[in-house]
């Protein structure tokens, strides 16, 4: 079994994701793929004593090929088990089947998961498809905060979860205009209109209140509350405690914003950037903003992009930061001729579900024999090792956010900050 690469938690967290999403696509015919969950607290010969078990319930399955499969799958379980005296001390989860590939072609596969938060539970199931929701629920941000953006006419709310902005819902006020129509006296206008601004700081209270207080775990998860918008309406509404109180008790601060719609939401937690330094949202933020600077100098910006331009840097050791996004989906591949000493290396896409089994590889041009698969590496780590040997610091982008879309979309998903120009 090959040892895992030492990783940060971000390019962990990517490996775990990938890995789920490669599980997700695969399909097996019938109930023939099996998901084990074992919790570290269970006994590994009890495990096996019900796989076992349900070996020779096999034999009741009245479709040969099922049954063979199944069998087969309880097997490769079986046989990597015998390597735990005990479950990790997270638990483990195994996933194995014959899945279906391209054509007619299916394959037995088996897939072993240390998950990066302990399980809490132990399941044995078979089916068409593997059972990942106990894993995808670890994917979910830890930790959530409020956001709030209000004027007297209109009032946004949402969440920031990690790096993500989550516009939830908004409303609009009836409050009069400060012109007074006709007929009317100063001060009866003024009191009509301090109740119409009353009754919306309520609305917006109590709607946004519901919203954040029905946060699952709000009591854990629920950080802190961001109230943006022009002065003096942001600090009104605060000053009147038309939040419910347990949400009052989480804000954080009162920042400045123009925009009081789902537009401000962003801005809003730009203007927070000091109260949330220790977000992963704001230091890649502001990693972007740095590069986008570089970017736009004219010949002295230390800014490159595209993969064999950062390829170059990283060999000239000139990379001070490299810049991956987290939606890359791509493997470097080695390949070589089977009869003569040509290799060759490519990079390929590897959207989810597809395997490199689908590649065709050609012919050698030196002697045209067929080139076959020599290794293969996900791109994020290739390129991370390259880093490490140069001491540059490797950070995943996600693109919950505007600037970490473009390193995507723009960039090819692949930048760096440099230490000094190269002319790559």
């Amino acid at each position: 079994m090959t040892e895992p690469v030492e990783m940060d938690d971000a390019r962990k967290r990517y490996e775990f994701k990938k890995t789920l999403e490669k599980l997700e696509a695969q399909e097996g015919d019938g109930t023939e793929l099996i998901t084990l969950y074992i919790p570290p607290d269970k006994q590994i010969y009890d495990v096996t004593g019900q796989l076992k078990d349900e070996y020779g319930q096999c034999a009741n399955i009245k479709s040969k090929q099922t049954r063979t499969n199944v069998q087969s799958a309880i097997s490769s379980i079986l046989s990597r088990l015998k390597y735990y005296k005990r479950p990790p001390e997270k638990g483990m989860a195994v996933f194995c089947g014959t899945v279906k590939l391209y054509g007619d072609r299916t394959d037995l596969q088996c897939t072993v998961i240390e998950p990066p938060e302990p399980l809490n539970l132990y399941m044995y199931r078979c089916s068409s498809n593997f059972e990942l929701e106990p894993l995808k629920q670890m994917l979910e941000e830890k930790y959530v905060y409020g956001l709030l953006v209000l004027d007297r006419r209109e009032a946004y709310w949402g969440f920031l979860r990690g790096n993500r902005i989550e516009p939830i819902g908004g409303s609009t006020s009836t409050v009069p205009g400060k012109m007074r129509k006709g007929g009317q006296s100063a001060a009866r206008f003024g009191r009509l209109r301090e109740i119409a601004i009353n009754e919306f700081y309520t609305k917006v209270g109590e709607r946004s209140s519901a919203i954040f207080l029905g946060e699952k775990d709000f009591f854990k998860r629920f950080k802190g509350l961001l109230i943006g918008g022009p002065s003096p309406t942001k600090e009104e509404f605060e000053a009147g405690n038309f939040l419910h109180h347990e949400v009052q008790k989480k804000i954080i601060g009162l920042f400045d914003v123009a925009y009081t719609n789902e537009d401000g939401l962003p801005e809003l937690v730009d203007a927070a950037k000091d109260a949330l330094s220790g977000m992963t949202v704001i230091k890649e933020k502001s990693l972007m903003e740095k590069f986008l600077k570089e970017l736009v100098k004219d010949n002295n910006g230390l800014a490159a992009y595209g993969e064999e331009s950062i390829r170059k840097n990283l060999e000239l050791g000139s990379v001070d930061t490299l810049l991956l996004s987290s939606n890359l989906r791509k493997s470097r591949l080695k390949i070589k001729c089977q009869s003569c000493d040509y290799t060759e290396e490519r990079t390929v896409s590897m959207p989810v579900g597809k395997t490199v089994r689908d590649i065709e590889f050609g012919s050698c041009p030196k002697c045209t024999a067929p080139l076959v698969l020599d290794e293969e590496i996900d791109i994020i780590e290739e390129l991370a090792k390259l880093a490490d040997a140069s001491s540059a610091k490797v950070e995943l982008i996600s693109d919950d956010f505007e600037e970490g879309s473009i390193l995507f979309s723009a960039f090819g998903g692949i930048a760096a900050i440099l230490r000094y120009r190269t002319g790559y």
